[in-house]
């Protein structure tokens, strides 16, 4: 789980090329794009502009280079030159990227144009539990005090998180250990140690925390069909804290 001086070094080129990505990402009018035309922008732009690899194309039998989850989609939503991104909806966007044997693991929810006041707070929200996830984040900190931090925020708006998917160990491959849970007991699970890396990626619900996979085997819904808003970044744990490496150049 320990990543050396410079594997960290090659883990914060690829975190700083996937903050990149997403920076191209905010500039754009996403209203009126389909997914697949989403897909085939950021494609093109990681492995022509970025000279990268799109770590997610080919993985566990995925096609495409993002995940594309449309307001009540949670996670794992599949590219479709027919799904149109219409103006008032939430989208999450979550895209990898590999540059020299490193991977990056970041996503962003979108607000599309004029989203309804109760949508622009879920995504707030779920924004806001990210980041309360890792401010806990330093050596000596446990996993449960990560997890706790996410959730209690979360509850504390009205809102349920999702415990069927969580964060990841990150580096050589996409999914290493430990698991990051977005629940859990303060003090409790893996203690932190300097050179860790690993995703923080809540996904929050407006209502109940019950997901479903539907017929295609990948996308991720909610059973009631209420919003859901997700955020990640990868993360190091650093001799005296944390480094966000997927950090965008606004702070976000």
């Amino acid at each position: 789980m320990i990543k050396t001086p410079d594997e960290l070094s090659l883990m914060r080129l690829s975190g700083k090329l996937l903050a990149s990505v997403f920076e191209m990402l905010d500039g754009q009018d996403l209203a009126g794009m389909s997914t697949m035309q989403v897909n085939d922008l950021v494609e093109r732009y990681i492995t022509m502009d970025l000279a990268a690899r799109p770590a997610s194309k080919g993985q566990y039998g995925f096609a495409y280079v993002l995940n594309c989850s449309i307001n009540h989609v949670v996670c794992h939503g599949v590219p479709d030159a027919h799904e149109i991104i219409r103006d008032g909806d939430i989208i999450n966007l979550d895209i990898t990227l590999e540059k020299n044997g490193f991977i990056a693991d970041s996503s962003k929810t979108y607000v599309v144009g004029d989203a309804p006041p109760a949508a622009r707070r879920l995504v707030r929200v779920a924004q806001e539990a990210m980041w309360k996830g890792i401010k806990q984040v330093r050596p000596g900190a446990r996993l449960g005090d990560v997890g706790f931090a996410i959730e209690r925020h979360a509850k504390k708006h009205g809102y349920s998180v999702v415990r069927e998917y969580c964060g990841h160990g990150i580096g050589r491959e996409m999914h290493e250990e430990p698991s990051v849970l977005n629940f859990g007991k303060p003090g409790s699970g893996l203690m932190l140690r300097e050179g860790m890396v690993f995703t923080i990626e809540p996904m929050v619900n407006q209502g109940s925390r019950v997901v479903a996979t539907e017929d295609d085997g990948w996308t991720v819904v909610t059973r009631d069909r209420k919003l859901s808003a997700q955020f990640e970044h990868t993360v190091a744990v650093t001799a005296d804290g944390v480094e966000v490496l997927t950090l965008r150049r606004d702070g976000t």
